[in-house]
C-alpha cells in the first residue's frame, strides 16, 4: 500500500450509523394469511427465501444458547431439516454449542432474510437426533466435510493453523476419496422442537408486523400480534 493510500484509510471518516436505515415495504402480514401451524408458514416463508428473495444460504440461521449462568452465545449454523417435530441442525456435541444445550437445551433460532425485510425467531428445547438419523446425514455430506468432522476439536482452543491442516491431512490419507468415513461418536443433530414462532415483517415507518404462534398445552397453536 503506498504511503497516501494508508494516511487516506486512516483519516477516512466512519460511517454515519445513525443515518443508516431503509425503507421496509407497504405490503405486510395478516393473520387471515397465516397458515395452521408454524412450520406450515416457515415452509411457504422459506421457499419465497430461496426461489425469490435472492438470499445466500437463506438456511442460514443464528443458534444463540446459554450456559448454566446465563451467559449467551450465538453463532450460525445451517438448517438441515425441518418438519412438524422441529428444525434441525448439526455439530460437534463438544463444541461450545453443544456442552451448553446438553446443560441448557432452551435455544433460539433466527433466521436474518434481510433483502426480504423478513425474520423469522424460534424459540424451544433442543434435542438430540437418534443416531441412525445422524448418520444417515453424515453420509450425504461431501467427502471433505467427513473429514473435518474428526480433524477439528470444535470451539477447542487451537495453537497453530498447520496442526488442523495436519489432522486433516492424516485424516485424508486414512481415508481416501471414495472409502467410508465411520460417523464421529461426538458429532451429531439437534432437533429444535418449537414452543414459538414469530414472523416478524418489515412495514413503513417502522411499524412492522409481528405475529407469534405460542404452543398450547393441547398441542395446537396460538396466534398474538405483537406490538413493533
Amino acid at each position: 500500500m503506498r504511503q497516501d493510500d494508508s494516511v487516506t484509510h486512516r483519516d477516512a471518516a466512519p460511517p454515519d450509523l445513525a443515518s443508516m436505515r431503509k425503507q421496509y415495504r407497504a405490503e405486510g402480514l395478516s393473520e387471515t394469511e397465516l397458515a395452521a401451524t408454524p412450520l406450515e408458514q416457515f415452509a411457504r416463508w422459506f421457499k419465497q427465501a430461496a426461489t425469490e428473495g435472492g438470499l445466500f444460504e437463506p438456511n442460514a440461521m443464528v443458534v444463540s444458547t446459554a450456559d448454566a449462568q446465563g451467559r449467551p452465545s450465538s453463532r450460525t449454523v445451517l438448517l438441515k431439516h425441518f418438519d412438524e417435530r422441529g428444525f434441525v441442525f448439526y455439530t460437534n456435541y463438544d463444541s461450545r454449542k453443544g456442552r451448553e444445550l446438553t446443560g441448557n437445551p432452551y435455544v433460539s433460532l433466527l433466521f436474518p432474510w434481510h433483502p426480504m425485510a423478513r425474520q423469522v425467531i424460534v424459540t424451544g428445547v433442543a434435542r438430540r437426533t437418534g443416531r441412525d438419523e445422524t448418520a444417515a446425514y453424515f453420509r450425504t455430506r461431501p467427502h471433505g466435510s467427513q473429514l473435518g468432522a474428526w480433524a477439528s476439536g470444535q470451539s477447542s482452543v487451537l495453537a497453530d493453523r498447520a496442526d488442523l491442516d495436519a489432522a486433516y491431512a492424516e485424516l485424508a490419507a486414512r481415508y481416501p476419496e471414495g472409502e467410508q468415513v465411520p460417523v464421529p461418536p461426538h458429532w451429531g443433530g439437534f432437533r429444535v422442537a418449537p414452543q414459538a414462532v414469530e414472523f416478524w415483517q418489515g412495514r413503513e415507518n417502522r411499524l412492522h408486523d409481528r405475529l407469534r404462534y405460542v404452543a398450547r398445552p393441547d398441542g395446537g397453536w396460538r396466534v398474538e400480534r405483537l406490538s413493533p
